[in-house]
């Protein structure tokens, strides 16, 4: 009897302690403020900051600047800032693409043949996408460094060689969304829904 009262009254001691010990974390502990849901980092860019990355262009030209480039304009910057890697003529120096190849005139169907340059000529759907990707990636040493008028010529340039557009024509955001790409008609929309039917 003895020894359980004793078993009993240990049992109570370390109860009264360990709940005062809590009880002191609990009371102590600091108040904690709501989390920031941004972290309290970055801020909001101001218009002109957002407006100097915002230069994306889709397929139907929407996002193309003013300016205007011709053939002749575009074959003066291609050379100075393009053909070290990509050849004189477009024709690429490895590692570097080729630009320019048509195979055959018509465009190529990459889906039932064997693999041909994927060239401006041969797999590029829209030119004003050209424009886009010319105007943010290139050159390698300085991308975006291309002024609007700039980047209009080299496409220009890009696509006569292609055989595309006239050697007198000029690109701007009116005519460049209207050059009918040769392989626009081998690239279809992806309906695919996933699923059992999804290959």
């Amino acid at each position: 009897m003895r020894h359980a009262s004793a078993a009993a009254r240990a049992v109570a001691v370390a109860g009264l302690l360990f709940g005062s010990a809590m009880t002191a974390c609990t009371d102590s502990a600091p108040e904690v403020a709501p989390a920031d849901p941004t972290y309290g980092l970055g801020h909001a860019p101001a218009p002109a900051a957002l407006a100097a990355i915002d230069i994306d262009v889709d397929p139907t030209g929407r996002g193309l600047p003013v300016g205007s480039g011709s053939v002749t304009s575009g074959a003066v910057v291609y050379a100075a800032q393009c053909a070290s890697c990509h050849g004189t003529r477009g024709e690429g120096i490895a590692p570097s693409p080729a630009l320019v190849g048509r195979t055959p005139d018509v465009g190529y169907d990459f889906s039932k043949g064997e693999r041909a340059p994927r060239t401006i000529g041969n797999y590029w759907p829209y030119a004003t996408t050209v424009f886009d990707y010319v105007r943010r990636a290139m050159p390698l040493s300085s991308p975006g460094s291309l002024t609007a008028n700039e980047t209009y010529g080299v496409v220009a340039w890009l696509l006569h060689q292609n055989g595309i557009i006239d050697s007198t024509a000029v690109m701007d955001a009116k005519s460049l969304p209207a050059v009918a790409m040769p392989a626009r008609r081998i690239f279809v929309p992806d309906d695919r829904t996933g699923g059992p039917a999804f290959r």
